[in-house]
């Protein structure tokens, strides 16, 4: 059966409860208090918590923060008194599965803890099925048959169930995120968040506050205290996107954390302890910025605990038609593309990696609409800069570049009923650049040839 904790610091209670849980054949372990009950949640592995609301000076609100991150995954049973109703409301908003009004009735208890503990398995059964699916499609997105895709994901199962930090190193749309997801799902922290931040999109002042948070008044527009990211990853993993961008002051806050996992936030002198696998992910070599004296060589060294490189989609062109496959299935196509179109897309260079085998097919799939992706549907190269007219020939036909940019704009705003903002949302540009476009084309804005 079950191992469950109770904790009430009214003993009579425990009492009660801890023989009503055994006669039902559970193991119980019973705190008098909710400062006992986080201990026994760091130090021991439990099925299910039981927490009394009202406790003090460690009440049961905290009992279920720390149940979420020293056992992500644990459900926690709220015991509250009728006035507490309110609280009791904010208990599950967060994380608690259910509440229990006290005085408690035996047969309330015994069908709350039944089907909490019946969720929990489900949700147990849920993460091992769909980690076994990932496992089979290729650990958790990590798609293709070629050699190179069949050592990493070895590597991603090896080291996913340590803590250790990992630096993932690799070309930009080569799929770090996507390697860094598949370490988190096959870890024990799978039940945890997943938090990715671009260290490169946020300015180095704002980095820091997003990473460890602030106190009230910390800055100008501090209104209120803050959790930062280290936190709001409790109990899962925090990837550091392009962290070869960091500034020097949050690469210092960093060598800390990874050193000690403690944080202080932006203007708080009270140290916090954070449980989180830190990932770093680089699209250039960190090395030249050491030298260049733009990134700390120890910090280097204590992210390049475990490095995993996710190989360019031209080193492995076998997988193109895997990868084009499952995103044309994405897009609610049933049909594959043509064995022409395969060697073709085999043949093809792809700067951009997977990110941009992704965008070809998104664009095929729009211009292609309710017919089947055909050659005159897959433009490549089309964020090349523009050439002369005479010099634009592809190897699919001919067409100049400015033929194919005239097509995707008319498919667009065909799919978007004509509708500019929708249009470009699609082509993933905005609409100043749409309209931009349709005049250097000489479009009207239909996207037809103007008279003029």
């Amino acid at each position: 059966m079950a191992r469950i904790l109770i904790v009430d610091d009214e003993k009579s209670q425990n009492v009660t409860m801890r023989l009503l849980l055994e006669g039902e054949g559970h193991q119980v372990v019973d705190a008098p208090g909710g400062a006992q009950a986080l201990a026994a949640l760091a130090r021991e592995s439990f099925d299910l918590v039981l927490t009394d609301l009202r406790m003090s000076p460690v009440d049961g609100l905290a009992v279920i923060e720390g149940a979420r991150r020293e056992a992500p995954g644990t459900p926690v049973i709220m015991l509250t008194a009728y006035a507490d109703l309110d609280t009791a409301v904010e208990a599950m908003r967060r994380g608690a599965v259910n509440y229990l009004r006290k005085p408690w009735k035996m047969e309330e208890v015994k069908l709350a803890v039944a089907r909490a503990l019946e969720g929990a398995a489900i949700a147990r059964e849920g993460r091992a099925w769909r980690r076994e699916a990932q496992r089979a499609a290729g650990t958790a997105g990590l798609l293709g048959r070629s050699p190179a895709m069949a050592r990493l994901r070895d590597l991603v199962d090896r080291i996913a169930p340590s803590d250790a930090t990992v630096l993932i190193r690799g070309e930009s749309g080569s799929g770090k995120e996507v390697a860094a997801r598949a370490i988190h799902e096959a870890s024990t922290r799978a039940a945890g968040p997943f938090v990715a931040v671009n260290c490169a999109a946020i300015p180095e002042n704002l980095l820091e506050s997003e990473l460890f948070g602030y106190r009230r008044g910390a800055f100008t527009g501090a209104d209120e205290d803050r959790e930062g990211l280290f936190e709001a990853a409790r109990g899962g993993t925090l990837l550091l996107d392009e962290i070869g961008e960091a500034g020097p002051g949050v690469q210092a806050k960093l060598l800390r954390v990874l050193a000690e996992r403690r944080i202080n936030r932006v203007g708080d002198p009270r140290e916090r302890e954070v449980d989180v696998r830190v990932l770093a992910a680089t699209n250039r070599p960190l090395e030249d910025a050491i030298r260049e004296g733009r990134f700390r060589e120890d910090l280097y060294y204590r992210l390049l605990v475990i490095p995993v490189d996710v190989p360019p989609l031209r080193e492995r062109p076998g997988d193109v038609e895997i990868l084009a496959d499952h995103f044309l299935a994405g897009f609610g196509r049933r049909e594959g593309l043509t064995a022409d179109l395969q060697r073709r897309l085999r043949a093809y260079g792809w700067p951009g990696n997977v990110r941009e085998l992704r965008n070809v097919i998104e664009r095929a799939h729009i211009l292609a609409g309710p017919q089947p992706v055909g050659e005159e549907h897959v433009m490549l190269d089309v964020g090349s800069s523009p050439r002369r007219r005479d010099d634009v020939a592809d190897a699919s036909g001919g067409l100049a570049l400015e033929d194919h940019e005239r097509r995707l704009i008319r498919a667009a705003l065909q799919r978007a009923g004509g509708n500019k903002t929708e249009a470009a949302k699609m082509l993933g540009i905005t609409r100043r650049t749409l309209y931009s476009r349709l005049n250097l084309l000489g479009l009207d804005a239909d996207g037809e040839a103007s008279r003029s």
